[in-house]
């Protein structure tokens, strides 16, 4: 199982996730991974920087380590420009993008309203979802859909995508494996290294590819736990 990490992004500058991502890197984590939102959950007073200008900028500050959207959300943009945007920085990064992507929830639709964005209706975000991904897995890209409802499972299946479950724990990914899709998680993995290296290890058991751990108080940890994964 490969293990990666969320970037510090809810805040007005870059040069602390872009510190994080090297030091990812130097310490053989698998990959660093940016949310899409237009603010922290819940915490519209606090800033959040964009996914895909980040994401530009550490490809640029990293040569290696593997690149993601968890996730791009289908609707901040029009469905063409996010293809483009997935698929260019695929090819800019030398081929080390990972797109995740996801429809959003009632969590973040304040999100699209404050902003004047329309937040269309689950089963219209759903098709629209599915038009992205198999455009950006067709152009060579692995594709992660996120959430763990039947729907998107067969999304997943129809466009050769991974099923990707942000989650306290690692049960929901042994059914989503025993269904004979690939399962990728992300959640929080505890701070301290005996509680990272039992939650990767319950994550890899379960039979994920990958685990995202939320952004960590220490990268060290992540990487001491990681190897006993790996």
């Amino acid at each position: 199982m490969k293990v990666g990490i969320t970037l510090p992004q809810f805040r007005d500058d870059a040069d602390t996730a872009l510190d994080a991502a090297q030091r990812a890197e130097s310490l053989g984590i698998d990959g660093v991974f940016c949310f899409d939102h237009l603010w922290p959950m819940g915490q519209p007073g606090r800033p959040a920087l964009s996914s895909g200008p980040l994401l530009g900028a550490l490809a640029a500050a990293t040569s290696t380590i593997a690149l993601g959207t968890l996730v791009a959300r289908i609707g901040l943009l029009p469905d063409d420009v996010l293809i483009e945007v997935l698929c260019g920085m695929h090819s800019m990064s030398g081929g080390r993008l990972i797109a995740g992507i996801g429809t959003g929830d009632k969590l973040s639709r304040a999100e699209n309203e404050a902003y004047g964005i329309p937040f269309e209706p689950a089963e219209v975000r759903r098709g629209r979802l599915g038009s992205v991904a198999t455009a950006v897995a067709g152009a060579g890209v692995p594709v992660w859909l996120g959430g763990a409802r039947p729907e998107m499972v067969d999304l997943a299946r129809a466009t050769g995508s991974a099923v990707n479950v942000w989650q306290v724990d690692a049960a929901p990914v042994v059914g989503l494996v025993a269904q004979g899709v690939e399962v990728t998680w992300g959640g929080p993995v505890g701070d301290t290294l005996v509680e990272a290296t039992a939650m990767l290890r319950s994550v890899a058991d379960a039979g994920a590819t990958w685990a995202v751990c939320a952004w960590p108080d220490s990268i060290e940890v992540i990487a001491e736990a990681a190897a006993t994964v790996q």
